[in-house]
């Protein structure tokens, strides 16, 4: 049963992970934007045919870059277009390799182990398993999980980041192993790990909203007789979980996305000696509203990926259900 759990979890998780990738890119590249240290912003948010032109007299492209705090906020489906403009469609599965082996690693673990807790956590009698237990099983299983999954995190991270850096200053991983590779050769071993305890936090908050709201909520509407077990009760479930999730994880997602995304060089001050510093510094930049940059495609994203997450999730046990 131990081993079902973890199939049944990483099956699930693979498929709304791989479904949802773009959005995820979109809002990997919103709470990047402000960021005081990226160089040439106003170059960056150019056509490549355009930001190679010199002989141009346009405005947009001698005047100086905007401050932080001045510079114009880019939405979502605004992000989304100019990254299919600039970089091609292919460009909106960036990285899309690493998100294959971060749910491999992260999302199969924490779902596998939070099927072992939730089994050995539930009351014999009501079948049931109380909130606090439900949370506590989500913080376990999503503390180790992020652990496990890290290295495939950065690496996703910095693939879907990449390109809204100049191309002189691009990392151009070719894959989720060729990016762990040249990590290990160039910034350690320990590069892997960056921002881990933002990852784990992240992880275990995600995980214990998610996966707890969702079985709270199913038992609700079960338990109420608003609906039958079936794709109504899932779907409706499932994407109240992912908004509860996107509020609770949303300031750590945004730190530990820059915190991934940062480019030391040897011998030079990293632009973020911590988690702490990176907050500080953010909310100093731009204020305490930074820390949600990206909310919009974070529930667009976390809304599907939950959906498809939980409603796989039922199929998947149902096809395993005899074994």
């Amino acid at each position: 049963m131990g081993v079902k759990g973890f199939v049944e979890g990483g099956v699930a998780s693979i498929v709304a992970g791989c479904s949802t990738h773009p959005l995820d890119l979109i809002k990997v590249r919103m709470q990047l934007q402000g960021e005081t240290h990226v160089p040439n912003p106003a170059v960056q948010t150019l056509r490549p045919a355009l930001a190679f032109h010199t002989t141009t007299t346009s405005s947009a492209i001698h005047m100086p870059p905007p401050s932080a705090s001045a510079a114009v906020r880019v939405g979502p489906v605004a992000t989304g277009i100019r990254i299919f403009q600039t970089e091609g469609v292919a460009a909106l599965f960036s990285g899309v390799s690493a998100t294959v082996l971060r749910q491999t690693l992260y999302s199969t673990t924490r779902m596998g182990l939070y099927d072992i807790l939730k089994q050995k956590w539930t009351d014999k009698e009501t079948k049931n398993m109380p909130l606090p237990r439900k949370i506590a099983a989500g913080l376990i299983s999503g503390g180790i999980g992020a652990v496990v999954g890290n290295p495939a995190d950065v690496a996703m991270v910095r693939m879907q980041a990449d390109g809204r850096l100049p191309l002189s200053q691009r990392r151009n991983y070719t894959s989720v192993i060729d990016a762990i590779t040249r990590m290990t050769k160039q910034e350690g071993v320990t590069s892997l790990w960056r921002g881990s305890s933002l990852t784990v936090n992240r992880a275990m908050l995600v995980t214990a909203s998610q996966l707890a709201s969702y079985d709270q909520i199913k038992e609700m509407i079960l338990e109420n007789g608003l609906m039958k077990d079936g794709l109504g009760t899932h779907v409706a479930a499932s994407f109240s979980a992912g908004f509860v999730a996107a509020v609770a994880s949303n300031p750590v997602d945004v730190i530990k996305t820059r915190v991934m995304n940062m480019k030391v060089e040897p011998g030079q001050k990293p632009p973020y000696a911590g988690a702490l510093d990176c907050a500080i510094k953010t909310v100093k930049a731009e204020g305490p509203m930074a820390l949600y940059k990206g909310f919009i495609p974070t529930i667009s994203r976390q809304g599907p990926f939950t959906v498809v997450l939980f409603v796989t999730l039922e199929q998947v046990r149902k096809l395993l259900k005899d074994f």
